[in-house]
């Protein structure tokens, strides 16, 4: 309960007369069901949708769930695979609905985990490199397991992801605390190497270092011991599924590398690469049915000629 209520009256900061819908699946009741208590105390009208859980994150929900996340004023997402980047969220968020996504979300972050922070300090961080990176052309990551990157950002403008969703049409993830951007598509080149993907939910376990080779925008070829796990994964998905999609950076200090995504790639000193999907993000136009996002540890950033990250740590005054 501390961080369904943390959720609802600093996150959301859900009103009295607001109606909130709380929308899960048959894997996630009994977190649901936190949120759904604190969203019922605040006075508001408060409405559980229980679904089937989707096959892949990404999937859009049935029809009376997409159409119920328009008709109401706070949707909570504590759903097994992810409604981040679906056209229900996106349609919703069109629509002025504030929305908390929160996929395969574990009991840990919502009482001792990224859920708990300060969202105050983590807007106030999160906004000021949001603020920096806003202004820049280009981006180099590299990290000590082998990463060197290099990507456009030019007129990419960075979501901040504060955890501070107050106005109509605010979205994003709880727990929050990241700044993320689509590269120019085409753009990334040079060698990822991802050195922790776990996503319980698709069978993926990468703990040990995945090299990439990057080519013009998108993954050409793997190699590690886990690199098949990720292959299989993107060769069930599509196409599309192989295109650099994100660059985000991690801005949370509560949020801890716990074998989640979800709180994963908010660590504070943490860098995360994705592929797949990245219409979620201001110029992005690649679909796909897919996101997945890559942890890059104690990475080094350069935005033009700023240092902005030194061996994780993030130089942000």
């Amino acid at each position: 309960m501390k961080g369904a209520r943390i959720a609802v009256e600093t996150c959301m900061k859900i009103k009295q007369d607001e109606t909130v819908l709380v929308v899960t699946d048959t894997k996630e009741l009994k977190i649901a069901e936190a949120f759904a208590y604190a969203a019922a105390s605040t006075g508001a009208k408060t409405v559980t949708m229980v679904m089937e859980p989707t096959k892949r994150h990404g999937d859009e929900p049935p029809k009376p769930v997409a159409e119920a996340m328009k008709a109401t004023d706070v949707v909570l997402a504590p759903t097994y695979m992810s409604l981040s980047h679906t056209e229900a969220r996106r349609n919703a968020t069109k629509h002025g609905t504030r929305i908390a996504s929160m996929p395969s979300i574990r009991e840990d972050t919502m009482s001792i985990g990224g859920l708990t922070a300060d969202y105050k300090q983590v807007a106030s961080l999160t906004d000021k490199l949001a603020a920096l990176m806003q202004k820049a052309k280009a981006a180099k990551i590299s990290t000590p397991s082998g990463t060197e990157l290099t990507m456009s950002i030019k007129e990419r403008p960075p979501m901040s992801d504060t955890g501070l969703y107050h106005k109509p049409g605010d979205w994003g993830n709880l727990p929050a605390g990241e700044v993320c951007l689509a590269p120019v598509e085409g753009s990334t080149n040079g060698t990822l190497v991802i050195d922790n993907l776990v996503d319980t939910a698709l069978g993926l376990s990468i703990t040990q270092p995945l090299k990439v080779a990057v080519k013009d925008g998108w993954a050409r070829s793997f190699t590690g011991p886990d690199a098949t796990q990720l292959q299989s994964v993107l060769k069930a998905a599509d196409k599309n599924a192989y295109n650099i999609a994100e660059l985000g950076v991690g801005t949370n200090p509560k949020a801890r590398i716990i074998g989640n995504v979800l709180e994963d790639e908010k660590v504070l000193g943490t860098v995360h690469v994705a592929v797949g999907d990245n219409t979620s993000f201001t110029g992005g136009h690649t679909k796909s049915n897919i996101h997945l996002d890559g942890i890059l540890f104690q990475p080094t950033v350069k935005i033009d000629k700023r240092l902005l990250m030194q061996k994780g740590k993030l130089l942000v005054s």
